[in-house]
């Protein structure tokens, strides 16, 4: 995902940065699951695999979960295979989608309105969660249609921004980094008359 300076700002601000100014500057960040010890901006990628690691577990996870969904089947005019317990397989998955691919969100946001800063990590956490507890609800009251496959589908969508987000922030600050390391440790000042 892109975002103008000002929204990675809050970005960062969700993640627990705080004022980037230099790409030394982070402090160890304490107890935040996805997130410890940025000794830079190029830690980046300490979130970007764990971003990688989640979406494809979540990807893969939510094939059966688009397979066996009621509302894919009438639309795509298919039928999945029937067995016993097949019915239980898309809310079963995307229970597990939602813990271990919403979990990043979830902390997120926790951080966001611990901060009273809510952000973008909130909104994903309310849409996924809402859909979550709506769908649950559906398997044990006449509300309609579940929201399964739309809930894995989003938290596949937002696990995949942000992930190349983190690749995106590592690539810029390796190249940063490369160019400071171009500078020269001492300048020499040269006066009007060519002195040193």
């Amino acid at each position: 995902m892109t975002h103008a300076h000002g929204e990675h700002d809050q970005h960062s601000a969700a993640h627990g940065h705080s004022g980037h100014q230099g790409p030394d500057s982070h402090s160890d960040h304490q107890g935040k699951s996805g997130h410890e010890g940025h000794g830079g901006h190029g830690s980046h990628a300490g979130h970007e695999i764990m971003f990688r690691n989640r979406f494809w577990v979540s990807l893969l996870l939510s094939i059966p979960v688009l397979v066996f969904s009621p509302a894919l089947q009438g639309w795509l005019n298919y039928t999945a295979p029937t067995f016993p317990g097949s019915s239980w397989i898309t809310p079963v998955l995307a229970v597990i989608v939602f813990v271990y691919g919403g979990l990043p969100f979830l902390q997120m946001a926790g951080w966001e309105l611990r901060d009273r800063q809510p952000g973008m990590m909130t909104l994903i956490s309310l849409a996924i969660s809402v859909a979550f507890i709506y769908s649950i609800a559906t398997l044990f009251v006449e509300l309609g249609e579940s929201f399964f496959w739309e809930l894995v589908t989003l938290i596949d969508v937002m696990l995949l921004g942000h992930w190349l987000e983190m690749r995106s922030v590592r690539q810029a600050s390796g190249a940063l980094d490369a160019l400071a390391k171009l500078m020269p440790d001492e300048a020499e000042l040269i006066d009007e008359g060519g002195n040193t």
